[in-house]
């Protein structure tokens, strides 16, 4: 029986707490590994995969600065936390080549001796030719998460859906970790996720993904194999359409 993926092009979000596992800070060897396995094995499906990464696990912009006692203004704190995707971005890069995936790091600020500079041709024709393409620094521009830059770069290479990422196996009505009776939502509309002010992905980036029609995928990442159930359309996590 042949297998085959429900999405071929998808844009896989990775909150930078993703990177971090157990640890306060920083990034886990082992879970960049678990990561890299889980991206081969969709990658051996033939599906498109381009990663956008969060920064989270080292500076999350204002609001990690502000935590820190740094009075900083709120474009130089987005900066910082742009240039901390970069460097999640080619742990993830090295993570994926080790593993005999090939890929390539785009960033939408050019640094030319450590990644290319963002183009849309030259992503997809990366894709094409069978390569991860890892997007960072956010959109380029302060004020914007890069839930949004997902959303952006998503409808930029015609991806099929976003792939979210969590900890968590879905989206509820409240944080199951911390509410016991919280309800689990196995499928959302758009416009609901903004009514309910649920915490999928941001206002900015569910709207693009609204007016565009892309589906997002949230679910567990910390459960093995999960990357590729949501690949194959298995009834994991929660589809928000």
């Amino acid at each position: 029986m042949v297998i085959k993926p429900v999405y071929k092009r998808i844009v896989l979000k990775l909150s930078g707490e993703a990177l971090q596992g157990k640890q306060a800070h920083g990034i886990d060897p082992q879970v960049l590994l678990n990561i890299s396995r889980q991206i081969k094995e969709i990658r051996e499906l033939e599906v498109d995969v381009a990663v956008v990464l969060g920064a989270g696990n080292i500076l999350r912009g204002q609001e990690n600065t502000a935590c820190r006692g740094l009075d900083l203004d709120r474009s130089v704190a987005d900066y910082m936390g742009m240039l901390a995707t970069v460097i999640n971005g080619l742990s993830l890069q090295d993570a994926l080549e080790k593993t005999g995936v090939p890929t390539r790091v785009m960033t939408a600020i050019e640094m030319q001796r450590i990644a290319e500079p963002y183009i849309k041709r030259r992503a997809i024709r990366h894709l094409e030719k069978g390569r991860v393409v890892i997007f960072v620094a956010g959109t380029g521009n302060p004020y914007f998460t890069t839930d949004t830059a997902a959303a952006l770069r998503g409808m930029e290479i015609n991806a099929d859906a976003i792939l979210k990422a969590t900890k968590v196996d879905g989206v509820y009505s409240a944080d199951p970790l911390k509410v016991k009776n919280a309800k689990k939502f196995m499928q959302l509309k758009y416009i609901d996720v903004l009514k309910k002010g649920l915490k999928v992905m941001d206002a900015t980036a569910i709207s693009l993904c609204m007016d565009n029609k892309l589906p997002i995928v949230v679910f567990n990442l910390n459960r093995v194999g999960n990357i590729k159930r949501a690949v194959l359309g298995e009834k994991i996590g929660t589809v928000v359409r």
